[in-house]
């Protein structure tokens, strides 16, 4: 369990404007070739997600998705407000103290304030699920998955809680969500080749 939490916490924090939870992915911060000249440049933040998912999809080395990952997960943590990013960079370093209960107060005041930003309800999900509150983790996912419905972090999130509970065709079900999404994902991969075996194994 203590991967399932750490890997989850990865997953779901690691967009955030500040450090994440643990630190930045190594992708985070790592160069992307830029487009081709001929291609046009989205000018939106919806666009740019766009393009970026349908290169996630294509893309059949790991290190290339995990920069465009890495991409998306900067786009995401764009909340367009000052006060929200800085209420974000607060709700981490108290993440990284281990007070979750004053992490979940700026996180409340986040969700409140900007109910529209997935990355508020997702970095909350979080600190629920290091709390073991699974249920109100769940909540959250739900309203990131909303907002964003190609949110890999929080679906990998939703099928380490099924997993977590003992929901093994539900927690199967979500990595293969995120498969579908992030194919090139060597967690998911891994999680998708385990659980299909156990389960089969349970068949017989």
């Amino acid at each position: 369990m203590r991967i399932l939490f750490a890997s989850f916490a990865a997953f779901i924090v690691c967009g955030t404007v500040s450090s994440p939870m643990v630190s930045s992915p190594a992708w985070a911060d790592d160069p992307v070739d830029p487009p081709a000249a001929s291609a046009p440049v989205p000018t939106t933040k919806a666009a740019r997600l766009d393009q970026l998912f349908s290169d996630l999809k294509r893309e059949r080395n790991e290190k290339a998705a995990e920069r465009i990952a890495g991409r998306i997960w900067g786009e995401w943590s764009q909340s367009g407000s000052a006060s929200i990013d800085l209420m974000m960079q607060w709700s981490q370093k108290a993440i990284e103290d281990q007070k979750y209960d004053v992490a979940l107060d700026f996180l409340d005041q986040v969700v409140t304030l900007q109910p529209d930003y997935a990355e508020g309800w997702n970095r909350r999900a979080t600190v629920h699920f290091l709390m073991k509150n699974f249920g109100k983790s769940m909540s959250d996912i739900n309203q990131t998955l909303r907002l964003e419905p190609r949110h890999f972090g929080a679906l990998s999130g939703l099928a380490q809680i099924m997993a977590a509970t003992g929901h093994k065709q539900s927690a199967l079900e979500a990595w293969q969500k995120v498969l579908a999404i992030y194919p090139m994902m060597r967690n998911a991969q891994d999680q998708v080749a385990t659980l299909s075996e156990e389960l089969a194994g349970e068949g017989i």
